[in-house]
């Protein structure tokens, strides 16, 4: 029951950047895992380790990291003789290896590598699907399974597309669909009229997607891009059955204390920057005008008391925070006791280990949160998320548009999961209560 070998090498994620591919081998055979990574993340993130060398891969390798399981973390494993059953024991182990508070030393991307592929192994040595060996792990009921309802982000901006959109996704979610592989359906087919209407309004060149595999038109303004989405909602037959959720990324356009929606251009007027009330009062008139029901980061990451006000001025929809608690744990529990948001953005590479990854859920769940499961935009063929998110029951994915392999592999992931399972809830409009389902 324990690894007998551990490899490690590089392979190349969605952006044709270098990432951590790990393998671990015990007696029930050799578990595979790819490491994701972000473009737009959080200062309070677990350290993904880069060479910096500039005459490769623009200073992006991560052969340090790759050797730091090779030569460190690896036989290390070996000789802990630690059983791949016992995720916190060897997740624990590779964070004393470590030794840092933010996985510096060795690299959140090389630690996660092989927690990941230690979770496969023993899910396999138990003989279970890897979601049954999450749940386990987590505690969470298995009876029954729920399936998530997956927000696909299907218009692009902010730091994921070029043009002049300052808020950088627009996801859409068939809450109203009976079980996940109709929602996957009906928004790919709102997904495709979404692209059509976009040609045919702003140019050929609109079709052209970003880094999550939604539509990236030029647009300047939200409106914009939700009058878009609810025009291709209603044409696909869908209206009042498909939701819309916003992420604003905030973090990339705060400036001196104030928020720049023109950020991307080099002649924006700090004159035309927005206060936390105005911006506040402009989320407020979207919440008002379209069918949302989540927005992520309205904020940027250290700006507590905007959140805090936000969240207590009754938006009216889920308040999702990504950068500003990055998975962790302590700093999630700040957010719960300072009232900043009601919904954790779950990403395994913010906080490094699947034991912690379990963590940050359960506390999260605990204080009555949501918790949306989330891929990275630089993302690989792994479908780990896909098993995660039914593992821990909460409800809630977000994996990017109905396109691009990466993308599509972890829905690809879930249809198989709500097949092989049959009797299963889909979350539906109740997407927001989770394990309470």
């Amino acid at each position: 029951m324990s690894v007998s070998k551990v490899h490690s090498r590089y392979v190349y994620d969605s952006r044709g950047t270098p990432t951590v591919e790990v393998e671990v081998t015990t007696d029930k055979g050799t578990f595979r895992a790819i490491v994701p990574s972000g473009a737009s993340t959080g200062i309070h993130e677990a350290v993904e380790l880069r060479d910096d060398d500039k005459s490769k891969w623009m200073g992006k390798g991560v052969l340090k990291a790759v050797s730091n399981v090779n030569d460190i973390l690896g036989p290390k494993l070996v000789q802990s003789e630690l059983r791949v059953t016992d995720q916190k024991a060897v997740d624990d182990l590779l964070n004393k290896l470590d030794g840092t508070d933010n996985k510096s030393k060795l690299g959140a991307n090389a630690i996660l590598g092989v927690s990941m592929a230690v979770a496969r192994a023993g899910a396999a040595q138990k003989g279970v699907p890897l979601y049954e060996h999450i749940a386990d792990l987590s505690g969470t009921k298995k009876d029954p399974y729920v399936l998530p309802v997956p927000f696909m982000n299907v218009l692009n901006g902010g730091e994921h597309a070029g043009g002049s959109l300052p808020f950088q996704e627009f996801m859409i979610g068939a809450t109203s669909a009976k079980s996940f592989a109709q929602a996957v359906q009906w928004n790919s087919e709102v997904y495709h009229v979404l692209k059509s209407l976009a040609k045919k309004k702003y140019g050929s060149s609109a079709g052209n997607v970003g880094d999550e595999g939604g539509v990236a038109p030029d647009l300047r303004t939200a409106e914009e891009a939700l009058d878009l989405i609810v025009e291709s909602i209603k044409t696909a037959g869908y209206e009042g059955k498909v939701k819309i959720a916003m992420d604003a990324a905030s973090s990339q356009f705060f400036k001196d204390g104030k928020y720049d929606l023109d950020f991307k251009s080099a002649q924006s007027n700090p004159a035309d920057w927005l206060t936390t009330d105005q911006l506040t009062n402009k989320y407020h008139e979207l919440v008002e005008k379209y069918p949302l029901v989540f927005l992520e980061d309205p904020f940027a990451e250290d700006d507590w008391a905007s959140w805090q006000k936000f969240y207590a001025s009754n938006v009216g929809v889920a308040v999702v925070a990504d950068d500003l608690v990055c998975t962790n744990p302590v700093r999630i529990s700040k957010a719960i006791k300072e009232k900043s948001a009601d919904t954790l953005l779950l990403k395994m590479n913010q906080i490094g280990t699947v034991s912690e990854t379990l963590m940050a859920s359960k506390e999260a769940l605990e204080a009555g949160w949501g918790v949306l499961v989330s891929h990275r935009s630089g993302e690989t063929e792994d479908t780990f998320i896909a098993d995660l998110v039914v593992g821990l029951r909460t409800g809630e994915i977000k994996s990017g548009a109905p396109t691009r392999s990466e993308r599509v592999a972890k829905y690809n992931q879930l249809l198989r999961i709500e097949e092989e399972l049959g009797d299963c809830i889909y979350a539906g409009e109740k997407f927001h209560e989770g394990f309470r389902l």
